[in-house]
């Protein structure tokens, strides 16, 4: 599509309610801005210049990361360092506002990053104005109010990074992040004035709030943005654990997708792969076959390292709130407590009845502690738990003097910011990289341990999001997950070829003898990442080699590195690229796996794309996805080859390979939820498969209830989704033989192939299914 050709038109509403009834979401492409004047630059203009592109694709939002100032050179915006001004890297505000407009020339609405949590302290100091005041007049500074500082810690002043511990709450474990305060009013408005004024304008459309877990109140902060906002579309990058669930009193749309990404991506591993994975795993590695073990480990050397400064500013605050309880007792208690939250944190507010999912949360907490602690602690660790939930510690009936008091309602909300960073740097910034067996599952939001989810736990996923959350986001890929969509999507078929690829570790460990230097679980890591992301050059393996190494912290890290194993590491890995024997076998496994890999993208595609919310495309992914965590993940993208390729397609030109395939399911599935939204605004219902090969499809139906016809009649269901899973065991069986699924009386018409079929009972998948390894049916309106 050229720029010159007619595009709709989407005036602007007067009011943000108005916009968000007006223009639902259905579609959404996440873009990476990044400044400077190299190749790598990605601002306000050159975003602008795909509004033809993104329209064609068939978005309905441009999901933009962080527009205000940022550090110098910053190359992600989480970085500000001032809040009332938009990103001059990237442009300024006149590119800002040319770039929405160009964008709403072509239907498209925006979707902004927004940081509360903490900003940036540049080099130098002087460029957050707000930071510089502090750090120059203390707590007598006008802008003392904005941050999250322990003043008796540093004698009224504030303690700057390197200066060893900082007396400042910190964004996880980095000290050039200052944490901000945003339950005070001012520091609120004055951090928001801009997005809310461009919100208002109805220059932003919708606001992807990072971190909310962070911050003292997170339900209180949404409720003041929601009010200050209007009827923009609200989401929250929350991390759910398990059973977890967001709270339903947040006033929001839902998380940003990482719950569906975990279950969209367990929906196709085979069950039948975790124990020969897992005795794989043990037999090379000698590494523990339970990743809680690895999991508690990691969490502890967190509290006990990284966020150290955290923790005892935490134990100071305890011990204020329970004066007459030994110190040391306290801090064990405080620690084990800590170690054994299984979800980020709870959300008790001070002064309120804690949430029965918060009490759930503290008791399963204790019950793990209690294993770790000799039983005389019990009871202090008890009264712990019970001023963790707001209550009386000691169920006295007087009150405790106003400066015990005062540290107890501290002590509610500070256990709550210093639990979910220890379990963010903990879980999936060190115990990942720790534990290796199948690293498809070690993803942001996942869970290592729950090795797949049946199509049955998967249906019931969805019902409940189509229920309680049909606005919030699915994703696959994003700028925080440690491997892009498609190197997964590999990975996944291992756990149908866990035979053959034991095999082919087992001969490329043999290669280097007893001469290898890497510890057993990252040269485990190692042959994994060259197999997912295949094929890579040597600059990006040492990047994620060097990254994957000083996260686990076990021979070097980032604040106390090992020049010496690090540098013998690196040149283990070049020799590994460079032997052409090696690779050539590497290369032919590969080779094995990719006919079945190439299923398990195109299925993952398009569950995620069709299932209850509202998708997102990550930057690229619309084409196989390879990469690795950041930096690699935020590469610049040939957008030109993409034009090239959807172009082709809407020629009706045939798919030529699977980057077309994906392109073509990613463009037909957005245009289609962008031209009917009301088929995929709530209803789900799973499509009934029977036969042998059954448990090889997933299968589901949207659009029940939806108003069709002239006059307004409901109607059946309109979109039928098909996904073939496990692709290798259906191989094995032969394919899909009798197997049919139930499909609605009428004409369904599948929007990648062209083909039609006439429905009113069971077809055979081997009909529908015959041409690609999905289906995407639409039924007709009938004459």
């Amino acid at each position: 599509m050229s720029d010159g050709e007619v595009t709709r038109e989407s005036p602007l509403e007067s009011t943000p309610g108005a916009r968000e009834t007006a223009h639902p979401p259905t579609g959404t492409y996440r873009l990476q801005l990044r400044g400077g004047t190299g190749p790598e630059r990605f601002g306000f203009a050159e975003a602008a210049a795909l509004a033809p592109y993104l329209e064609a694709l068939g978005v309905s939002h441009v999901y933009l990361s962080p527009v205000l100032q940022a550090a110098p050179g910053s190359t992600h915006g989480y970085d500000v360092v001032d809040p009332t001004r938009l990103s001059e890297d990237l442009g300024g505000e006149e590119a800002f506002r040319a770039m929405t407009a160009r964008f709403r020339s072509h239907g498209l609405r925006v979707l902004v990053d927004v940081v509360p949590n903490h900003m940036a302290i540049p080099v130098p100091p002087t460029l957050n104005r707000a930071y510089a005041s502090v750090l120059e007049e203390g707590a007598g500074s006008p802008y003392a109010r904005w941050f999250d500082v322990d003043w008796d810690a540093g004698g009224g002043r504030i303690v700057p990074p390197g200066e060893g511990e900082p007396n400042y709450r910190r964004f996880f474990d980095i000290s050039g992040l200052i944490a901000l305060r945003q339950e005070d009013p001012e520091v609120f408005a004055e951090t928001h004035r801009l997005l809310l004024r461009l919100v208002a304008e109805g220059q932003v459309d919708g606001l992807r709030v990072d971190h909310p877990d962070g911050l003292s109140d997170p339900r209180g902060y949404l409720e003041r943005l929601r009010a200050e906002a209007g009827g923009c579309w609200l989401l929250v990058e929350k991390i759910t654990t398990g059973a977890e669930e967001l709270p339903t009193d947040w006033p929001c749309a839902g998380t940003t997708g990482y719950d569906a990404l975990g279950m969209v991506g367990g929906l196709f591993l085979d069950p039948d792969g975790e124990q020969p994975l897992t005795e794989t795993y043990a037999a090379l590695t000698g590494g523990t076959p339970d990743f809680r073990e690895v999991e508690f480990a990691s969490r502890r050397y967190v509290a006990e390292h990284g966020l150290r400064p955290e923790v005892a500013r935490l134990h100071r605050v305890l011990c204020g709130a329970l004066p007459a309880r030994p110190k040391d007792t306290l801090e064990r208690v405080l620690v084990e407590l800590l170690v054994a939250m299984p979800v980020y944190r709870a959300y008790v507010v001070p002064g309120e009845k804690a949430p029965a999912q918060a009490s759930d949360v503290l008791a399963q907490a204790a019950e793990r502690a209690r294993e770790h602690l000799p039983p005389e602690t019990h009871p202090d660790l008890d009264a712990v738990v019970r001023l963790a939930l707001g209550l009386d510690p000691d169920e006295s009936p007087a009150p405790a003097d106003p400066g015990v008091q005062a540290a107890r309602r501290e002590f509610v909300v500070r256990f709550q910011q210093t639990s979910a960073p220890l379990a963010a740097k903990g879980v999936e910034d060190t115990a990942f990289y720790r534990w290796s067996r199948l690293v498809s599952l070690n993803e942001v939001g996942g869970d290592p341990a729950r090795f797949s989810v049946s199509p049955e736990d998967f249906h019931a996923f969805c019902a409940r999001q189509a229920r309680d959350w049909p606005s919030a986001m699915t994703t696959l890929s994003t700028h925080d997950t440690k491997r892009q969509e498609d190197v997964r999507a590999r990975l996944a078929v291992l756990s149908e070829m866990a035979g053959p690829w034991a095999a082919a570790v087992r001969r490329w460990r043999a290669w280097a003898g007893d001469g290898s230097p890497l510890e057993p679980d990252l040269d485990y890591l190692l042959w994994q990442t060259l197999v997912g992301a295949w094929p890579i050059e040597e600059g990006r393996l040492a990047e994620f080699l060097t990254k994957a190494m000083r996260e686990a912290k076990t021979r070097t890290s980032w604040l106390d590195g090992d020049p010496g194993y690090e540098a013998a590491v690196l040149a283990h890995a070049r020799r590994v690229l460079e032997d052409a024997d090696l690779v050539a076998d590497l290369a032919t496994f590969v080779s094995q796996l990719e006919p079945y890999a190439r299923v398990v993208m195109l299925g993952q595609k398009i569950v995620q794309l069709t299932m209850p919310g509202v998708p997102d495309v990550y930057q690229g992914c619309e084409l196989v996805g390879l990469s690795l965590v950041d930096p690699d993940n935020r590469r610049p993208v040939d957008y030109g080859s993409r034009r090239a390729r959807l172009a082709h397609l809407d020629a009706e030109g045939a798919p030529r390979d699977v980057d077309d395939l994906k392109l073509l399911i990613t463009s037909r599935t957005l245009r289609l939820r962008r031209d009917h939204p009301e088929w995929f605004s709530a209803s789900y219902e799973p499509a009934r498969v029977t036969g042998a090969t059954s448990a090889h499809a997933v299968a589901f139906l949207r659009g029940s209830g939806a108003l069709s016809g002239r006059g307004g009649r409901p109607g059946g269901a309109r979109v039928l989704t098909l996904a073939t899973r496990l692709p290798v065991g259906l191989e094995i069986h032969g394919g899909w033989g009798e197997t049919t699924v139930d499909v609605p009386a009428g004409r369904w018409h599948d929007r990648l192939t062209g083909r039609v079929h006439e429905a009113g009972g069971p077809l055979p998948l081997a009909e529908l299914l015959a041409d690609l390894p999905v289906a995407l049916l639409v039924r007709e309106e009938p004459r």
